[in-house]
């Protein structure tokens, strides 16, 4: 079970995170608690896995190159070439799918020269091609939930 603090910096800043200097001091001040605490309790809910990371979601292309890559990996080497996509700093995310391209992945870069030179040393490291799959569209997908702070 969550502790209150928990659930609130769950619920109430999925989206509205303070964009200060002093982020976690903004939201301790909100929320009645120390700086300290705030902390502590979002280093609790990266150790729980709840949450991976806090930062920006930056609009595709707004800032350098990104593309969604795919890969179709044999099952067997499946985790061991997603643990070395995902060391790469330039991959968002990396996720499987049930399909015989199994392994996606987001990748950024400054622009398309670093983009490419990231790419070929993926697909030199793994030993397996990728695919770049190009936007077409742009479609904004809202991922935050609410809570019930009830519980």
């Amino acid at each position: 079970m969550l502790a209150s603090l928990h659930k609130h910096l769950l619920n109430d800043y999925q989206q509205d995170f303070p964009l200060s200097p002093t982020p976690f001091l903004d939201i301790a001040e909100q929320l009645g608690v120390t700086e300290g605490e705030v902390l502590a309790a979002f280093q609790v809910l990266a150790e729980q896995q709840m949450i991976s990371r806090i930062g920006p979601v930056i609009a595709p292309n707004a800032i350098g190159n990104s593309a969604l890559v795919a890969m179709a990996v044999p099952e067997q080497d499946l985790a061991h070439v997603a643990a070395l996509v995902s060391a790469y700093p330039e991959v968002n995310h990396n996720y499987e799918r049930e399909n015989r391209f199994n392994l996606w992945f987001v990748l950024i870069a400054s622009d398309q020269a670093h983009l490419q030179r990231v790419i070929s040393d993926i697909e030199t490291q793994t030993g397996y091609k990728t695919m770049l799959l190009p936007m077409l569209a742009d479609y904004f997908i809202n991922l935050g939930f609410e809570l019930n702070l009830n519980d």
